[in-house]
């Protein structure tokens, strides 16, 4: 099982996290950061396997993952 944190405040909701997840784990959230941008959210911590694959598409390096 694995665990991700996404800093909110780097995210410019780019979706490629979203897009590359295979279990499904990270979503929209409904709100603004203090940029104007729809971060993503991680969600299903339980579906994670750790994969790491989210951190190494954000092209803003807003996402750490721990095994």
């Amino acid at each position: 099982m694995g665990e991700i944190k996404i800093d909110r405040e780097k995210c410019k909701g780019c979706e490629l996290c979203i897009h590359f997840c295979l279990n499904d784990c990270i979503v929209m959230e409904d709100g603004f950061n203090h940029k104007g941008y729809r971060p993503s959210l991680f969600i299903n911590v339980e579906k994670c396997s750790g994969c790491a694959v989210c951190a190494r598409v954000c092209p803003d390096v807003a996402i750490e993952v721990w095994r």
